[in-house]
């Protein structure tokens, strides 16, 4: 197969991935595509923990379509599993299906893979080709990260005018951003697996933190210090101490991905302490004008212009009026 039809079927298994983002965590969102001798082809994406590997979905789907697997191609975004969990081993099934090809988009860090699963492959006679493709690594991105730190990938989201004010003086902040903002915002609580406020924020705004305008479950909604009684964030988990220490503890708990909605003086602290790992900043056509309205990130600022934090915008969606900027470290 040539490589251009690698590419070609590792984006199908990357949009097959794409469509269970928020069903699979803490286990890895992950798509497959099974390629026949006859020219068929068959789709898989990962279902929810204890469910099939997209691998199998797809072998499933072929045999249930009366396909053969023999001498088959298939493109998966992840390294197939090779140690018994809650499913059995995903390279093992491969091997009896008699597949003679296997297009991996990148190698799994997982120290119960890492490298075993393509090993098991290659040694039964299958050819293994890693592509190490850049889209999927962004894909996986959350856990990757967490495999290899033991931390959540950490996102920081903003609201903010275009003068990058997240609140009036008098502490009013709603609504900064219109409609398709406040729901893109949502769709990003359903991809994580936890959202961080601190206890101030729950106190002026009485967050709910849910992501009823997305179809996805509800982040562990988690508080920096103590929430009032009869907080609508409860239930939640109450945190304090060194930021560090509560991405341990988040991490231990399988959060891949942990959203920090704020205030700004929360925001402020992580990024100052280089714990954020991506910003998304929502900017709305909007000035409040003076320096009295709260900034995006409160407390001191970097001393000098050398000292700035610099990464690289990663991307820009129009959202309605509104601007979604994604940033990242260069």
């Amino acid at each position: 197969m040539e490589a251009h039809d690698d590419a070609r079927l590792l984006a199908r298994a990357l949009a097959n991935a794409a469509t269970v983002r928020t069903s699979t965590s803490p286990n890895p969102w992950v798509g497959a595509v099974v390629a026949t001798v006859d020219g068929r082809s068959f789709d898989g994406a990962t279902e929810p923990p204890g469910g099939r590997h997209a691998e199998i979905v797809a072998l499933d789907a072929a045999r249930a379509a009366g396909a053969a697997t023999e001498g088959a191609t298939v493109a998966v975004t992840l390294e197939p599993c090779s140690h018994h969990g809650r499913t059995p081993p995903c390279a093992d099934a491969l091997v009896a299906a008699g597949v003679g090809r296997v297009v991996v988009g990148i190698v799994d860090p997982d120290d119960q893979v890492a490298g075993r699963g393509r090993d098991r492959l290659a040694d039964a006679g299958i050819e293994v080709v890693v592509l190490d493709d850049e889209a999927v690594a962004r894909q996986l991105a959350p856990y990757v990260h967490q495999r290899l730190t033991g931390r959540p990938l950490v996102v920081v989201k903003l609201a903010a005018t275009l003068d990058g004010r997240t609140a009036a003086p008098d502490g009013s902040s709603r609504w900064i951003t219109g409609p398709e903002a406040r729901a893109d915002g949502h769709r990003l609580r359903a991809e994580s697996d936890a959202i961080l406020v601190g206890a101030g924020t729950v106190r002026a705004d009485d967050p709910e933190l849910t992501a009823r305008d997305a179809d996805g479950p509800d982040p562990l909604r988690v508080v920096l210090g103590h929430a009032p009684p009869g907080a609508r964030i409860h239930p939640c988990l109450e945190l304090q101490g060194d930021l560090g220490d509560v991405l341990d503890t988040l991490g231990g708990k399988g959060v891949l991905q942990l959203l920090v909605e704020g205030g700004p003086t929360v925001a402020g602290a992580f990024h100052r302490a280089g714990l954020v790992d991506r910003y998304v900043v929502y900017l709305a056509p909007a000035l409040l004008g003076g320096d009295d309205a709260r900034p995006m990130l409160a407390g001191p600022a970097a001393a000098t212009i050398a000292d700035a934090w610099r990464g690289r915008i990663t991307a820009v969606t129009r959202l309605g009026d509104d601007l979604r900027i994604d940033l990242e470290g260069a």
